[in-house]
């Protein structure tokens, strides 16, 4: 265990100096944002709503996601790294400037209020996945504070999408299914599916930043 994590925190900081090296230093409009929302409120400004692709689970939270994270995840889908049709669709047609615009949109309507330095520690067996895992070294102590701003916060996301997520880390060899990345990688393949769903309902329960905002609040 102690040689796993002793290599993960090796690649997290390989993979972060990656990150700032490369990043492009394009300033999001979240004026011009809010213009852009039109292929994204009819699923992530619907409060409850559910896909049902690769299985039925709730849309992620994104609005009070950092804005580095949202950017990622939306290269990410365009790149091909996250295979996901619909959302690999729709990032393929936006530009670096709508990527930063909707990326500063989102991350300026999240829950304004203080946040726990440190998470409750649920179930013993929660805290010995978590544990294994090495959770808190990339995504912080209170799961809301993570140690990069291009990863995401996960305390009080959808615990079923969590989970879908999660899994989406195994998955290889699928051409519509499966995420790329290699710290995620290996991290979830030391799960049996059960272990993810615990940890990924232990996350879900804590309390958190994101939340889902339906487009009449935003005004």
């Amino acid at each position: 265990m102690n040689k796993f994590l002793t290599s993960l925190s090796s690649v997290v900081v390989a993979c972060v100096t990656t990150f700032a090296a490369h990043a492009q230093d394009i300033r999001g409009d979240v004026f011009a944002g809010e213009k852009k929302t039109a292929m994204c409120v009819g699923c992530h400004g619907i409060q409850g709503y559910h896909t049902g692709f690769p299985e039925v689970h709730k849309v992620p939270k994104i609005s009070g996601q950092s804005a580095k994270y949202i950017a990622s995840a939306l290269n990410a889908y365009k790149k091909g790294d996250r295979k996901h049709a619909s959302m690999r669709g729709i990032a393929a047609n936006l530009t670096d400037k709508d990527i930063a615009d909707l990326a500063a949109y989102y991350a300026d309507h999240g829950v304004r209020m203080p946040e726990p330095e440190k998470a409750a520690p649920g179930s013993a067996r929660a805290q010995e996945l978590v544990l294994k895992g090495g959770c808190v070294s990339c995504h912080g102590d209170s799961f809301s504070k993570p140690i990069d701003p291009s990863y995401p916060k996960i305390a009080g996301q959808y615990s079923d999408y969590l989970y879908v997520a999660l899994k989406s880390y195994k998955t290889e060899g699928v051409p519509q299914i499966g995420r790329s990345n290699g710290i995620m990688g290996g991290i979830a393949k030391q799960f049996s599916n059960a272990e993810l769903k615990e940890l990924a309902n232990y996350l879900g329960s804590l309390p958190g930043e994101l939340q889902t905002v339906q487009p009449g609040r935003f005004r």
